[in-house]
């Protein structure tokens, strides 16, 4: 039996659609399941042991209800209730696990909040993380993948075309070329170097794919090669997608810096479930 699939749970609503996602990947792959809960916010004041006893237990009897209620199918279920840093503990239980599964109440609304404990856990775990909004996209189809040709990309679209393939969705492979801002003294770009850039990313993107048919030979790949910033495009894509994947470079003691500007403004503007990759 492989690693687990670990969810960290909250009260939020969220919370519950994160374990439905992490309960079918991990019946369809046969993989344990891991659900945590932190309590967190402890200063050390007077008196603040009672609350803190009375919010374990609290955590302790969510748990055990949320794990009592799920589909069995021959899952096997861990529990665990810490006191701490949410993300200190969740980042710490990722160095053993396959997935990391954790939900935002983030929708992308300015009047939301930003979830900034899913940027962080995002940015130093040691597995990839997915991360689920409170929002029903049982409708939507299509699997979103980020492309850019480096290695991390590489492990994104692995993991995308896998998830596509096992949820019979396509595979929306999007390639994204940014030009230089044209200097004030040319007035407008050549156009030569749009051809350019364009064909450059397209070819990139083709080898980037190389081998998937083989691989996966009922998956339905759609190539998107498009001009623009690349979180803009992928958000774009990802509101009417099932899933959108991508890469993060980076992890260590300055993790909040490595997340990678494009996946972390991905999750800044959360469209869909989204896997985060490295």
């Amino acid at each position: 039996m492989g690693e687990p699939i670990v969810v960290g749970i909250t009260d939020g609503p969220a919370a519950q659609r994160a374990i439905e996602w992490a309960v079918k990947r991990a019946s369809a792959h046969r993989l344990p399941l891991k659900l945590i809960e932190v309590v967190g916010g402890a200063v050390g004041a007077v008196g603040e042991n009672e609350v803190l006893e009375a919010a374990v237990a609290a955590a302790r009897e969510r748990v055990q209800a949320t794990a009592a209620a799920l589909p069995r199918l021959g899952l096997k279920v861990f529990m665990r209730v810490d006191r701490g840093n949410p993300v200190a503990v969740l980042t710490e239980a990722s160095a053993h696990a396959s997935l990391l599964v954790i939900g935002s109440d983030h929708t992308g609304s300015a009047s939301r909040r930003r979830g900034a404990h899913g940027l962080r856990i995002a940015a130093g775990a040691h597995c990839p993380v997915v991360v689920v909004p409170d929002v029903d996209v049982s409708g939507r189809t299509g699997v979103v993948v980020g492309v850019d040709g480096s290695p991390v990309s590489e492990k994104a679209v692995a993991f995308a075309a896998a998830e596509a393939d096992r949820l019979g969705e396509p595979l929306i492979a999007v390639a994204v070329w940014t030009p230089l801002e044209v200097p004030r003294n040319m007035g407008a770009y050549p156009v030569e170097y749009l051809e350019n850039m364009e064909k450059l990313t397209a070819e990139a993107l083709g080898l980037s794919l190389a081998g998937l048919a083989s691989q996966y030979p009922d998956l339905e790949i759609v190539r998107r090669v498009e001009r623009g910033y690349p979180s803009h495009i992928i958000n774009e894509l990802a509101a009417s997608a099932r899933l959108a994947v991508v890469g993060s470079h980076g992890r260590g003691a300055l993790a909040r810096f490595l997340l990678g500007s494009i996946s972390q403004e991905v999750l800044a503007r959360l469209a869909t479930v989204t896997a985060v990759v490295r």
